[in-house]
């Protein structure tokens, strides 16, 4: 049997060495159009910012590496031209001396990956406008930056890698700015939870231009212009486009494989394309969303290697599955980590469903161990059945533990109740008694059991001013003084038993406290004494957090640059 391998890296490298490992036999061919079979994808801003100093730790393995431990026949700049399935043969460019030749397959994996979206407006093609996709790619940007020494950067994205180069870039001094159209940084967050990672980018000095169309770029007096529409553009020395990445399938279109949304090739979970012997993976593919089930192109290279492994066993015989992708990520804002699985709850109520979440803002570690800082957890469930939809959670050490816990928990089928039964572990350098996961349950569990209701921040401006409500603060003097929502009256609950005269019996009470808890203790102490009650989900310090982030992002729209 003969296999032929289009594209390496993630999803191509692991399916050539799967086969190996499966079939001793099988001749292996790995087309690569780049110089690079197996690199870091993940790491290249890291090497731009001389985090990672050695070029080569980027390369995880190479043809040479490759041969010797798998015999697997990998050739490095050869670009795969045309496919012929009639024939069974794939055409190849050799890229160094312009030669083509034609290679023939038993199987063929396609494993193209993913490039730059690349927005069709003026200037694309300068030299100082750059993409980062590939090693190539990088290699051109830190050269650029060490021998021009720039001082200003433009990045126009602000997904994954746009966030991880900008971070870079400052780290190196240069002035940095972030510029798109949504109006908050990484879209798998909700914009609530978004607020968290621009406070901490603008805390570490990279401009926020969001809100804002590029419409082109002009270079002009040693630098470059980012053009934008109806506003005065950003001057800088050099552009990166980071708008994120397209499904590379001009080679699936030509040889008249079916296509789906963004041009993405449609496979089964078998990782079979819609012609006999053929398979594609990694970010050129479409698959199923584990929690909506809808179609979706997820670009991470957890699901590419998967897939990868899934194709190989197939093509040996076996009958493996993808049962689709969560979509689950972690990043690295500077000093926070930010993480998600599953869908926030945005896209969850466009996938028309009825969702719902909690907020809470547990330490990393049990309070009165030392050292221990606050993380924000936004769990997302479905109304009603209690489906656990999503998390996202920012914050600092910690925070991959308990996104990597709540993926297993939505892959595992569990609801968002049934999180207060997971038995974790537990030592005050690590976590606390009651684990942040844990204490999402409690809260979900509540909400679903009617022993207390909720506002949220979106609520707020709605709620009556006109006295038929009680709007209650339950914090500390000290603390209602440090800022407050208008309307809002202070009772400390610690105070509250002894002062209940002074609330109007029969009227509705909405309570805030800093993060939750003690907002909680008060809607239980005024539920036994007759009140209807709702709390704050979140608390003020998730409030003031998410509206003073849309103030600066709105009065920026209309004022000019986010500082």
């Amino acid at each position: 049997m003969k296999v032929v391998i289009i594209g390496g890296v993630a999803g191509g490298a692991t399916a050539a060495a799967r086969l190996r490992r499966l079939d001793e036999q099988a001749e292996i061919v790995v087309f690569e159009r780049s110089g690079y079979v197996s690199y870091a994808n993940c790491g290249l801003p890291y090497y731009i910012g001389g985090v990672i100093e050695d070029r080569s730790a980027l390369t995880l393995q190479t043809p040479e590496s490759f041969f010797a431990r798998f015999r697997i026949d990998i050739r490095v700049r050869h670009e795969v031209t045309a496919i012929h399935p009639e024939k069974k043969t794939v055409l190849v460019k050799r890229l160094e001396t312009g030669e083509v030749f034609e290679e023939r397959y038993d199987k063929l994996i396609l494993s193209p990956g993913a490039k730059p979206t690349q927005p069709r407006l003026p200037g694309t093609g300068l030299d100082k406008v750059f993409t980062l996709r590939t090693v190539e790619d990088t290699f051109r940007i830190k050269d650029y930056i060490l021998q021009h020494r720039p001082k200003s950067a433009v990045l126009a994205g602000g997904g994954f890698i746009g966030l991880e180069l900008a971070e870079n870039l400052r780290e190196l001094g240069l002035d940095v700015t972030i510029v798109q159209r949504p109006k908050q940084l990484m879209n798998p967050f909700d914009p609530d939870m978004a607020a968290f990672i621009h406070s901490e980018v603008r805390r570490n000095g990279i401009k926020l231009a969001l809100g804002r169309t590029v419409e082109g770029f002009v270079q002009r007096d040693g630098g470059i212009d980012v053009l934008l529409k109806d506003e005065a553009p950003l001057r800088a020395d050099m552009v990166v486009l980071a708008i994120g990445v397209t499904p590379d399938t001009a080679l699936a279109k030509g040889a008249g494989l079916e296509l789906g949304i963004k041009g993405s090739i449609v496979v089964n979970d078998r990782m079979e394309t819609s012609i006999p012997d053929i398979y594609a993976v990694g970010d050129a593919v479409q698959v199923k969303h584990y929690v909506t089930g809808a179609d979706a192109v997820i670009s991470l290279a957890g699901p590419a290697n998967k897939q990868g492994r899934i194709a190989a066993d197939n093509i040996c015989g076996g009958d493996s599955r993808y049962p689709g992708s969560q979509g689950s990520s972690v990043i690295k804002v500077f000093n926070l980590t930010a993480a998600s699985t599953g869908i926030n709850e945005t896209n969850a109520k466009k996938a028309g469903l009825e969702a719902d979440a909690v907020v809470l803002s547990p330490m990393g570690h049990a309070g009165y161990y030392p050292g221990g800082k606050l993380m924000t957890m936004k769990v997302v469930f479905e109304k009603g059945t209690c489906r656990l939809l999503g998390a996202q959670i920012v914050g600092y050490e910690g925070v991959d533990k308990r996104i990597d816990v709540l993926a297993t928990a939505i892959h595992a089928g569990l609801t968002a109740a049934q999180l207060k039964d997971l038995d974790l572990a537990y030592a005050p350098p690590y976590s606390s008694a009651k684990d942040p996961v844990n204490m999402a349950g409690f809260m979900v569990e509540n909400l679903a059991n009617g022993v207390v209701k909720q506002f949220r921040t979106e609520d707020v401006d709605t709620l009556p001013r006109d006295g038929s409500v009680t709007l209650l603060d339950v914090r500390t003097p000290r603390e209602y003084a440090g800022g407050h929502i208008e309307g809002f009256r202070l009772i400390p609950v610690d105070e509250l038993r002894e002062r209940l005269g002074e609330l109007e019996p029969g009227k509705p009470v909405y309570v805030i406290c800093q993060s939750g808890l003690r907002s909680y203790i008060a809607c239980r102490i005024l539920a036994g004494y007759g009140f209807e009650t709702h709390n704050f989900s979140g608390g003020f310090r998730f409030y003031d957090a998410v509206t003073h982030d849309r103030s600066l992002i709105e009065s920026a729209t209309a004022c000019g640059m986010d500082q």
